[in-house]
């Protein structure tokens, strides 16, 4: 092994792929030794992403890629296409996983929202959940990681240590979500936002038939014995990059929004990216924008049995890219 760990990224050009190599790039213990596409090759990436100063090799084809020259390899690919990949690399290289093809731990779970049949149902369960601060241990000690969605990540931090506290009351909580366009990847039609002019656009799609529902689901239950439903409105809005989740939540019996905030300050208080905003400071999308952050804020509701919990991320870095960057750093020194 070289003394520079050695990665390798595919499916590069997206906007989470580009993200990924620009934060690697400026990492002094990273060399990158392969950039694929699928459809791109014989490119220098800094043509794309202007952000990228570091010479890198030219982009190449994804099928190109030897995994015997790597150390990691990082797969920025479409769900369906990534497992292919898995499929071929599994047992010869260390894998993260951007993609949501190894998030669910059930093959039918995962054909009811994608559509499609897993062509490697036995490895689900090989892949660990990459939620950073969550599943520190676990990632610890494996070399598959399955990096979560960008609104899962930004839901489950502030609500994990709540249920798994049995702080609230877990079958009636609503998630309202807005996203950077960015979250919705380059094929998403952007003039839907922007073709009034100075009249910004901004709307909802897929509430409460968005594929993120079974993945949160699934890791909220892993954390209580008790059900949990809530329904969830996901919207894009006018600007490239952030995220906020707001959650409205039941709270248990003579339970105050102290002993939450207490709570989250606790689980979180040896992770300085997971911050708890207990004074008057506004958090906004600027806050956490190009950042790997995560800002949580509490506010009270005109009910005192019920409490407003505001999440911030930067989809693309905390809710992608960095949070996988985090994952590597974890299963890096691992033989």
């Amino acid at each position: 092994m070289l003394n520079k760990s050695s990665v390798a990224v595919l499916g590069s050009t997206g906007y989470v792929g580009l993200e990924l190599v620009y934060l690697l790039s400026l990492n002094k213990e990273i060399k990158i030794n392969f950039l694929g596409s699928e459809s791109n090759s014989n490119i220098n990436i800094s043509k794309i992403d202007s952000r990228i100063k570091k010479k890198l090799p030219k982009i190449k084809l994804n099928k190109e890629f030897d995994c015997n020259q790597s150390d990691i390899v990082f797969l920025c690919l479409p769900h369906k296409i990534s497992q292919s990949y898995v499929k071929k690399f599994y047992g010869k290289i260390k894998i993260i996983d951007l993609s949501a093809d190894f998030r669910l731990d059930n093959a039918n779970t995962y054909y009811k929202n994608y559509s499609i049949k897993h062509s490697s149902p036995k490895l689900l369960k090989k892949f660990i959940y990459g939620l950073y601060e969550i599943n520190y241990d676990k990632i610890k000690k494996n070399k598959y990681i399955a990096v979560p969605g960008c609104y899962p990540t930004s839901v489950l931090l502030p609500l994990i240590p709540l249920v798994k506290n049995n702080l609230i009351e877990t079958d009636e909580i609503i998630i309202d979500s807005k996203s950077g366009y960015s979250g919705a990847g380059k094929n998403f039609d952007k003039n839907n936002l922007f073709k009034f002019g100075e009249n910004l656009n901004f709307y909802n799609y897929n509430t409460n038939d968005h594929r993120h529902i079974c993945e949160i689901k699934q890791e909220l239950e892993k954390n209580t014995k008790n059900k949990v439903n809530f329904s969830f409105n996901p919207h894009i809005l006018p600007i490239f990059r952030g995220m906020m989740s707001t959650m409205y939540c039941n709270l248990k019996r003579n339970i105050s929004i102290k002993k939450l905030n207490d709570t989250l300050k606790k689980s979180y208080k040896n992770f300085e990216d997971i911050e708890i905003i207990t004074n008057d400071i506004r958090v906004d999308f600027n806050s956490v924008q190009n950042t790997n952050k995560c800002f949580i804020k509490l506010f009270n509701h005109y009910n005192s049995s019920k409490v407003v919990i505001v999440s911030l991320i930067d989809n693309l870095q905390k809710g992608a890219a960095g949070q996988a960057i985090q994952c590597m750093t974890l299963i890096n020194n691992q033989k």
